[in-house]
Parts: structure tokens; sequence; C-alpha cells
């Protein structure tokens, strides 16, 4: 018994440290360790080993405690959710604190679940070393295959594509597609496009399955996205200003960011305090998409926004992400789609209502159409958006169509025209 309490109380010491490290406020770490000391507790009456510990004893002690919170109570707790994730919040950085992963990887349970796992893992590899595609990119695929492969194993109990048909195609996609909309239904069909020709061309399939793939059509610049006005980008920058917490601070300059470069979410999570250069006035943006990396010169406003957070907004921290989440655990965002949530409010903050999507998308649509207003050649405006075609720039065309008479434009496909 000695044995396990002194191991006990070093895990608890180590998650204490680990805590204070990472700047949890007092009482987050009190509420933790008591957490994390409540778990131990019951692994040891349960005596089980700490190095053997499972999910599931996570949820049989979820469940005891719930019991135990009734009848000390006289009722459940209010919102049985919250009262989860309050526990549950404790538990799992606790054992991933002490373990260095959390939940265990887990075993494949069956033939099905290997034969997955395994072509998944060597299908990532193929898109990387074979196809030479950007992080982003591979894991979309990836998990188009995982889910494929999961819906294919649920319907043919089998552990090998031989017996795959185009009836078996047509039904993953129709079980695939009903919510979604035209454009997400094409991507869907080209992602398992993809997959069909690497299982092919591995030899898992005796034909290529990939050309009976039926996705909808598209049609060209049939869709017009949102992009803010200049006076809408004014207020919500005005707004955000006034914000002079850690969390204003952060925002304004993601803000200035947005709409001074028109960067993508995700190209402003990846910043590091190595990209910059104070002494030059510039600073270094590596593109998601392309994997490109492109220079842009550090304008005032942009500059002494940055500067403002990171003296008197950014935590201290060891992370060198520029934009560090507002509570700790203090890192960086995890992907670029977190900003959707704080530029969502700072639109709302605004009275900012833009007719469709309402994220940092809608700046980098407004930041082509400023430049293409202002006579901005097509092919410089790729460069700054950081397009690896000018194919990809077309697009932002149809949100100045008004403006386009007065713009001479080197619009791709119309090369030789004036020869006519």
């Amino acid at each position: 018994m000695s044995d396990h309490l002194s191991q006990c109380s070093a895990l608890l010491s180590q998650f204490k440290d680990h805590l204070a490290k990472a700047r949890y406020s007092s009482s987050a770490c009190a509420r933790y360790l008591a957490v994390a000391g409540h778990f131990l507790e019951y692994l040891g009456n349960q005596h089980v080993p700490f190095d053997a510990v499972q999910p599931s004893n996570v949820t049989k002690y979820l469940q005891r405690e719930l019991r135990r919170f009734a009848q000390h109570r006289g009722r459940p707790p209010v919102s049985i959710e919250h009262w989860r994730g309050s526990h549950t919040g404790g538990i799992h950085r606790f054992l991933r604190c002490v373990k260095g992963q959390w939940p265990p990887t887990v075993s494949p349970g069956n033939p099905l679940e290997a034969f997955s796992q395994t072509l998944c893992a060597e299908y990532t590899r193929w898109l990387d070393e074979r196809r030479g595609l950007a992080t982003e990119t591979i894991c979309d695929l990836a998990a188009e295959a995982r889910r494929f492969l999961l819906w294919y194993g649920q319907h043919k109990s089998t552990d090998t594509l031989r017996a795959i048909t185009i009836a078996d195609i047509d039904a993953y996609l129709q079980a695939r597609n009903p919510s979604l909309r035209r454009v997400s239904r094409k991507g869907v069909a080209q992602r398992l496009r993809c997959f069909l020709r690497f299982v092919y061309a591995t030899g898992r399939t005796e034909r290529d399955f990939a050309p009976s793939v039926m996705a909808p059509t598209l049609y060209a610049l049939e869709s017009i996205p949102s992009a803010l006005r200049p006076e809408e980008i004014h207020a919500v920058e005005q707004v955000t200003r006034k914000d002079q917490s850690p969390k204003g601070l952060r925002d304004y300059a993601i803000v200035l960011l947005l709409s001074t470069y028109g960067l993508r979410a995700g190209e402003i999570t990846r910043l590091r305090l190595d990209d910059i250069d104070w002494r030059t006035d510039r600073f270094w943006v590596h593109h998601t998409k392309t994997g490109a990396r492109s220079v842009l010169p550090m304008l005032p406003a942009v500059g002494e926004a940055l500067l403002a957070y990171l003296r008197r907004g950014r935590p201290k921290t060891d992370v060198r992400e520029i934009f560090i989440r507002a509570r700790a655990p203090y890192r960086g965002f995890d992907s670029g789609s977190s900003l959707y949530t704080p530029i969502r409010r700072r639109l709302e903050a605004a009275g900012v209502q833009p007719a469709g999507k309402r994220g940092p998308h809608t700046f980098r649509y407004a930041r082509a159409v400023s430049l293409l207003r202002a006579g901005v050649p097509l092919k410089v405006i790729g460069d700054m958006l950081g397009h690896r075609s000018a194919a990809s720039t077309t697009p932002y065309l149809k949100l100045a169509t008004e403006d386009l008479r007065d713009v001479a434009l080197e619009i791709p496909g119309r090369v030789g025209e004036e020869q006519l």
C-alpha cells in the first residue's frame, strides 16, 4: 500500500509541475489535482495498476462518481455534459501528462481493422512520396479512405477489395452524400477517385474503378463568395481595437493581418516568432495549400498591433507560435479553423452580417476585390495570396464584375484573342 501511495504522490507532483509550467490558474490547478487524486484512489481500490489503465477504467470511474453525486445531492447534476466535462478534462490532462499519450493507440480488434490501418498508412505514404501533396490535402484524402473502408467492411465483412463492384461505390456515395451540398459531393467523389486509383495501382483491384465514380457538375464561377465591404472591415477593426484585453490585442492583430494581406487563417496560426524580421520590417508566410514561402513587408499599423500583443497580451510561454490561446494550456491554435469563432464574434460585435460565411476567409475575398479595383494585375494578386496558378485566382473576379471593364486583367485561357 505504501508503494501505491508513494507512486500516487510522485505522479501528482509531476502533474502539479506540468500545470504550473503551462500557467494554469491556481483554481484550475487545485481542481485538476483533486480530480486526478480521486481517480488514483479509485484505481488503488480497484487494484488496477496505473500502467494498465484503460479508457474503460475512466468510464467506470465516472459512472461511480455520478452515482455518488446523485446520492449525496439527492439529484443528478443540472447539466450532465458540463459535469462530465469538468471531470474528464482533469483526468485526460493528467493521463496525457504522465503517460505522454492519451487515449492509448487502439490495436486492431479484427482482421478488417488491421487491413484498414495498414492500407491507410500505405496510402498516406504514397500520397506523400509519389504525389508530393500538402499535409492538409493528405489528411483529407486519408480520412475519406478510412470512411470508405469502414463502410465497405461493415457491408462486405471482408479484408480485401478484390470483390468491390460499381454498385458498392454507388451505394457508398448514396450513403455519404444526402446531407452534403453539391460542391461537397464533388469533393467526396474526387477523394474517392484518388483512393481507387491507389488501390488499382498497387494491385489490390483488378480494375480501375476511378472513372466509374460519378460526381455532380459544377459550372465555372457559379457561386458568389461573400466578401466584406470596406466600411464593414473598418467597423470590425475599430470595434476590435477598443478591446485592450489580452484577447482583444490578439484578435486585433489577427484582423489586421487578414484585412491587410488577405492571408489564410492557417497561415496566420502558423506564424512563428522567427518569421518576423523587425530590423528590415518584413515577415515570412508559409502558405498552407501550396507549401510555398513568401516574404511580405511589415506595414506600420500591423507591426504596431503585433508589438502591442507581444508586449501586453501574449501569455508567457515557451511555444514559438505568435498567436496563443487565451486560456491555459497556453499553446498555438490547432488549425486555421480555430480562428472561425473569434472572428465571427468580432463581426457580430461590429454589427457586420455578411450574406454568406462569416469566418476569416471573407477578409481574403475582400482584399482580392480591393486589389482588383486598384488595377493590380491578376498575377500579382495571385502571388500575394499565395496561389500556385492564375486559375486559382480567377474565382475572385466575380466579386468585382462591375469594375472589370476598367481593369486590364490577365485572365487564363484568353491569350491570343487580341489577334482575332
